[in-house]
């Protein structure tokens, strides 16, 4: 397959995969005010918003080394997409709010992340790679800007 071709496969694998995520994460019930992401949220310090897990929760964009990355999380999943690959996993909060991913083609660059800081507009994301990320955030249900565009069939 030409690497354009399954490049642009890739991205469209990863958006649909992100979309799914966080459009469609909502089982239809009312959210109780007393639920423990609701406590944590209302808990934090204001300008704390990067205190948690729960403050990743939406969609993240940028580029980095000039090449698109887009994070999608949403009910302690993540899917990150980059120009080149697609990664799911999982987000863990053991004192540090960390991303633990695997990516369908092996690569190891974005696997295992740490998040440095969250202000709720602009994430930073450091990998055990070498490679760090500063994403903003997105627009529920918006394509990110900048993107790729899809080769011609």
């Amino acid at each position: 397959m030409p690497e354009a071709v399954r490049t642009g496969a890739v991205i469209i694998a990863g958006l649909v995969t992100a979309a799914a995520l966080t459009g469609c994460s909502s089982d239809g019930r009312k959210s109780d005010p007393d639920s423990s992401s609701d406590a944590a949220k209302s808990s934090r310090a204001p300008g704390d918003s990067g205190s948690d897990a729960a403050a990743l929760e939406g969609g993240w964009a940028g580029k980095t080394d000039g090449k698109t990355v887009v994070l999608s999380v949403a009910s302690g999943k993540a899917v990150l997409v980059t120009e080149q690959r697609a990664c799911t996993g999982t987000v863990k909060d053991t004192g540090k709010v960390m991303l633990a991913l695997k990516c369908a083609d092996g690569d190891t660059d974005r696997t295992m992340g740490s998040i440095e800081s969250n202000d709720g507009r602009t994430v930073v994301v450091s990998w055990e790679g070498g490679t760090k990320d500063t994403l903003a955030k997105t627009e529920p249900g918006a394509i990110p800007s900048g993107m790729p565009d899809l080769p011609a069939p």
